[in-house]
């Protein structure tokens, strides 16, 4: 009977998990994660936690305790990057649950513990994230919207391009502008060292930006750092040749992941699902000039996501010279390419169509929350109100959606309604 009641707890836990519009499929590694991450009794719990951020006095409601009791429940899950907390400007603490990425799984891995065995742990998520591919398809492949971005290399971007790059685009100027700057441990990097397969790229360099940095920071997840540290990582991720990968959003960022193309799982999946699209591009693409490349391959080998290939240049004068050929339907616009090439032989130019990038993560949510058909669980959060000011900002994002995703939100919002009247009566 035990054995039943924990499985249970975290079945509860997993459905809790997949009210988010990314999900997290049921599988036996996904429940080998959270009994390693969760007792039996925090996952019953977390299993009662509404998707919006909420305070000590609404978890107490919920778990029938004392705010006391509860807040220090919630104090310790967030010592554990299990939530993340905010001070709101009165001074109360507001806590929510991430989704487990980017969120609880990165958190996991951000630093060396002994509470936990992160071996094990490593092993699970390798499974369950590597092996398995339901949950990174679900991840980085439904929908139109996506998780991630990528940002442009400044650096490969010559002075008439640099001109036409917006804020949001520069990760420097996501370092720069934010009101509070952290880095942990590359969590991507990290599982593959317990795994013996971590390469040789920089290991302290996963950033994190504002209200979840803050959160890392304070409770010793992160390592608090300022401005000008960041940028120096920036430029050593450059150095590297490691693409910089963030939140897709264009205010509020709250991560820049520094990326290899052999541990990162966003470049894992580019790879494997790259005519889905998994990954949200940058504006720019690379153009190779072809008369003075040498064929020398760097580009080709430095490309994290295999755009580039190496063809017959077809030159009468040298049979055998070869140059990049590029598929722009699988290029990230990195500009990876551009750094590695010791000729100097690639530019970045713009794309045709610039890439839509939504506005904060309130937008984001939303148009996510309507492709997958997950809108109702922002709006019926916890199955019991309508939360009026959370309710406003959901609306205030549809009405500014074309027509085809306001009529698949209007749908899944009358279904949802209908139900819920539908029980409110029968209560």
């Amino acid at each position: 009977m035990a054995h039943l009641t924990a499985r249970s707890a975290y079945k509860d836990l997993n459905d809790r998990l997949n009210l988010f519009p990314q999900g997290a499929p049921p599988s036996a590694a996904l429940y080998g994660i959270l009994q390693l991450l969760f007792s039996e009794a925090e996952a019953a719990q977390v299993a009662g936690l509404p998707i919006k951020p909420f305070t000590a006095a609404k978890a107490a409601g919920i778990w029938k305790k004392s705010e006391t009791e509860a807040r220090k429940t919630l104090d310790a899950l967030a010592d554990r990057g299990i939530l993340v907390d905010t001070q709101r400007p009165d001074g109360r603490m507001v806590y929510c649950l991430p989704p487990p990425m980017a969120g609880f799984f990165e958190f996991s891995m951000m630093r060396l513990r002994g509470d936990i065995d992160q071996k094990l742990l490593s092993e699970l998520l390798y499974q369950y994230l590597n092996v398995e591919e339901e949950f990174i398809r679900q991840l980085f492949c439904s929908g139109e919207t996506q998780l991630g971005r990528v940002f442009v290399n400044e650096e490969a971007l010559d002075a008439e391009n640099s001109l036409h790059v917006l804020d949001y685009e520069r990760a420097s100027e996501i370092v720069r502008s934010a009101r509070h700057v952290s880095v942990g441990i590359c969590y991507c990097r990290h599982k593959m060292e317990h795994l013996g397969r971590a390469c040789a790229a920089a290991m302290e360099i996963c950033l994190t930006f504002n209200n979840t940095a803050d959160s890392l920071a304070r409770h010793g997840i992160a390592r608090r750092i300022d401005a000008c540290e960041g940028l120096d990582l920036l430029q050593q991720a450059r150095d590297q040749l490691l693409v910089q990968f963030g939140e897709n959003v264009r205010e509020s960022v709250n991560f820049i992941c520094n990326c290899c193309g052999c541990c990162c799982e966003a470049m894992i999946a580019a790879r494997r699902f790259g005519f889905l699209h998994p990954v949200h591009t940058s504006n720019y693409l690379p153009v190779i000039d072809e008369t003075s490349c040498s064929g020398c391959g760097r580009c080709v080998q430095a490309c994290p996501v295999q755009a580039l290939a190496l063809v017959a240049a077809n030159d009468p004068r040298n049979p055998k010279r070869m140059i990049p050929r590029l598929d722009p339907e699988l290029c990230l616009g990195c500009g990876v390419c551009a750094a590695a090439c010791p000729g100097k032989c690639i530019a970045l130019a713009q794309r045709p169509q610039r890439v839509i990038t939504p506005l904060n993560s309130t937008h984001r949510a939303v148009v996510m929350a309507i492709e997958r058909g997950k809108l109702q669980n922002l709006i019926f959060d916890v199955q019991a109100h309508w939360n009026h000011r959370a309710m406003a900002a959901v609306l205030g994002v549809i009405l500014r959606l074309p027509p085809l995703k306001q009529a698949l939100a209007s749908r899944q919002i009358k279904s949802r309604y209908l139900e819920f009247l539908i029980r409110k009566l029968k209560a």
